[in-house]
């Protein structure tokens, strides 16, 4: 299995350079692996550069979580990130990961500053 990086990921997501697609769609054929830097780094693109809303980014993770050639590293963080962000888009979805990511590790309540990450189970603000 193949790792991805994070443009080719965006070009499969966005389709905006179709040569660049079909390289990426034959450079996961056989399987592509995402890990969570990337995906997270992915997300932030489409919304900082493509202006895409919460629910198309919710939808852009959910398409990746059901892909066939494409897994996800830790896709039960990834999955409960995506629940997380779906119910509190404000809170971001960078931030949903880190929280998932500490809960896996065993490692709560994750401390911060932000209010709006504070509001979620497990979160303390400091």
């Amino acid at each position: 299995m193949h790792s991805l990086d994070t443009n080719l990921l965006v070009r499969l997501l966005v389709q905006d350079d179709a040569a660049q697609v079909i390289a990426a769609e034959e450079f996961v054929e056989n399987g592509g692996w995402v890990s969570h830097l990337v995906l997270v780094e992915t997300i932030w693109v489409l919304e900082s550069i493509y202006a895409r809303t919460p629910r198309q980014l919710a939808n852009a993770i959910a398409l990746l979580l059901n892909h066939t050639s494409i897994t996800l590293q830790e896709v039960d963080v990834v999955a409960f990130a995506l629940a997380n962000f779906q119910a509190r888009p404000a809170v971001g979805f960078s931030d949903c990961m880190v929280l998932e990511i500490a809960r896996k590790a065993g490692h709560l309540p994750l401390g911060t500053f932000d209010k709006v990450l504070a509001k979620l189970p497990d979160v303390k603000r400091v």
